[in-house]
């Protein structure tokens, strides 16, 4: 095969290829699979055409790049339609109500690609079938886009992001019609608009609804430093400290303006922690501040950090903070409503996912408000909600372990723009209080109990491998759908297999949550207080394991959970994932 031409006895992958070369309009791609072809370079095309990205409810997330493996304007082109088509026959009212497409600041040079292309490609699709587009003129946080579909009541909303991914990936995330009520009608003939200036105003305006200390915050001296890591976060935190009267936060020169090289960080991912946040530690030093606040790329998560007596920075875990915006959340709620307060709590709820700390639930069980656990991400938690909020009742706040908080019902996702506001009134209220985020931590778990967290995870990738593990855990001793009774000294109450539908907690045994055959993930839960799932990623080679140990209130022996939970992970490595025999890699260090 050579430029696209066609020999006999084609493989499937010359066929791609030749598909490929008379489809792709833009001359990059073009060259770029040319030049592979003309250099023979079988393994570089098997990696572009060996199998077409999946479409799931998320979306899809590659690397930029010709073929039907990568993010490029075909790939573009041809998803959009099949998402348009799915559109028309779901919505009959598609083309009175449209789209909103939103995007980041990502771009991919080589082949062309980049998030504002892939966002004007995608709306020319919608455009060319009669349906109206809501097109960003600018870059925005992935909040804005679920706003936006709510607001103005869409039938549903792209972003084009990858989010804390490496550079050279692009992604395309999808929000479908939640349920909103559809405002006015738009304008037939005009398919194309702007809801820059709208969405920016209407969105501040929303989230002032959680702003409750504004006095506070105007004379607040607590200084804050931010960073957006390169993404689109800056402009919009500093809108919404403004929108709450806060003082602005510091920002971080060198990381503050959008840039998809990403100088500075060797993963634009502040879950990484500290490396991440050198640059803001470093000017939080110059400046006298305590606190630092860091977005992801496209301002959808959030990591604060605060500096401890000891002069040494303490990077919170999202579960920390989960436990300290759900306490906040509640108390605001529970002054603004002290007369009805009462009878009010019982239509109030939060929730979070199954993976993440326990610690609602228990602050639940002593206020007298729901908790509910769903599935791992926030497409679950954001239905979940949209339901709950259909049944007239207040989802005051959901999170997720991996930094993702929702605290408000005006996006019904994480919104790391609104939290970062909510957390810096709660810094400036506790410090009226000369109360730190640590101390107030502390408080939260002696009053309900200390939740302690362990999460890591091994590389594996032989799929095989990962099957037979698992299978061994529902074949224990070699006895069929059979689990582990104990693991080393620690003796197990309940195990609960949301691969196979198994909960041992429930009457016929039968999970409550969603299952899926597709993906392994199984929780135990240990007469100590300790829970431990063990799950295989959806997009990384990896086997995850997420361990707590929830202990009563009074118990604060910390050191002593610590060394429990511990031996517990330890326990659970030697007995359950047995690195050794299985050839596991440990997380990097």
């Amino acid at each position: 095969m050579e430029n696209g031409s066609c020999a006999a006895g084609d493989t499937e992958l010359d066929r791609e290829v030749r598909l490929w070369l008379q489809r792709d309009k833009n001359p990059k791609t073009v060259s770029m699979v040319q030049d592979m072809v003309k250099e023979g370079a079988t393994e570089a095309l098997k990696k572009c055409f060996s199998s077409r990205m999946e479409f799931g409810t998320a979306g899809l997330r590659a690397a930029m790049g010709p073929g039907i493996s990568c993010m490029n304007d075909l790939t573009i082109i041809q998803t959009t339609q099949g998402f348009c088509r799915y559109l028309e026959e779901s919505f009959g009212n598609l083309k009175e109500r449209g789209v909103v497409i939103g995007y980041d600041a990502r771009a991919h040079p080589p082949s062309g690609g980049g998030s504002k292309r892939f966002a004007s490609l995608a709306a020319a699709v919608f455009i060319s079938r009669g349906v109206p587009v809501h097109l960003f003129s600018d870059i925005t946080p992935t909040p804005f886009v679920p706003f936006t579909v709510s607001h103005l009541g869409l039938c549903a909303g792209i972003m084009v992001t990858a989010s804390h991914n490496p550079k050279q990936d692009n992604g395309y995330k999808v929000y479908w019609d939640n349920g909103a009520q559809i405002v006015a009608p738009h304008d037939k003939e005009l398919l194309l608009k702007n809801p820059y200036e709208d969405t920016n105003t209407q969105y501040f305006k929303a989230i002032q609804k959680h702003c409750h200390h504004r006095d506070i915050n105007k004379s607040s001296e607590v200084k804050i430093v931010h960073t957006s890591v390169h993404g689109v976060g800056h402009a919009f935190v500093q809108s919404a400290f403004k929108a709450f009267d806060l003082h602005a936060p510091y920002a971080v020169e060198e990381q503050k303006d959008p840039d998809p090289e990403f100088p500075t960080v060797k993963y634009p991912n502040p879950e990484e922690g500290e490396g991440v946040l050198t640059l803001s530690f470093a000017l939080a030093e110059r400046e006298g501040a305590t606190v630092v606040l860091a977005n992801d790329p496209d301002a959808d998560r959030l990591a604060v950090a605060e500096k401890q007596e000891s002069g040494q920075w303490r990077v919170f875990s999202g579960n920390e903070l989960g436990a300290l915006l759900g306490w906040w959340m509640f108390y605001c709620w529970k002054q603004q409503n002290s007369d009805t307060a009462a009878a009010a709590v019982k239509s109030l709820y939060m929730l979070s996912s199954t993976v993440s700390s326990k610690i609602l639930r228990a602050i639940a069980l002593k206020e007298g408000f729901h908790f509910e656990e769903t599935l791992t991400g926030f497409k679950w938690m954001g239905n979940r909600a949209r339901d709950l909020l259909d049944q007239d009742k207040t989802v005051l706040f959901a999170f997720e372990e991996a930094i993702g908080y929702m605290c408000s019902p005006f996006v019904l996702d994480k919104d790391g723009v609104s939290a970062a506001a909510i957390a810096g009134e709660m810094i400036s209220y506790l410090a009226t209080k000369k109360t730190s985020l640590s101390q107030q931590l502390t408080a939260i778990y002696q009053e309900y109990g200390y939740h302690i967290t362990k999460n890591s995870y091994f590389i594996c990738h032989d799929q095989d491998v990962i099957r037979s593990l698992f299978e061994r855990l529902r074949n224990y001793s070699g006895k069929k759908d059979s689990y582990p009774a104990e693991c080393g000294r620690f003796s197990i109450s309940a195990v609960r297999d949301l691969t196979t539908g198994h909960d041992s907690n429930q009457p016929d045994n039968k999970a409550i949550l969603p299952t899926s055959s597709s993906s392994q993930m199984i929780t135990f839960t240990f007469s100590n207080g300790g829970v431990a799932t063990m799950r295989t990623s959806g997009t990384e080679p990896k086997i995850k394991y997420y361990t707590e140990l929830c202990a009563a209130p009074g118990n604060s022996d910390v050191a002593q959970l610590k060394k429990e939970l511990d031996d517990l992970v330890d326990a659970i490595v030697e007995n359950f994932f047995e690195p050794e025999k299985n050839k596991l890699q440990p997380k990097p260090e």
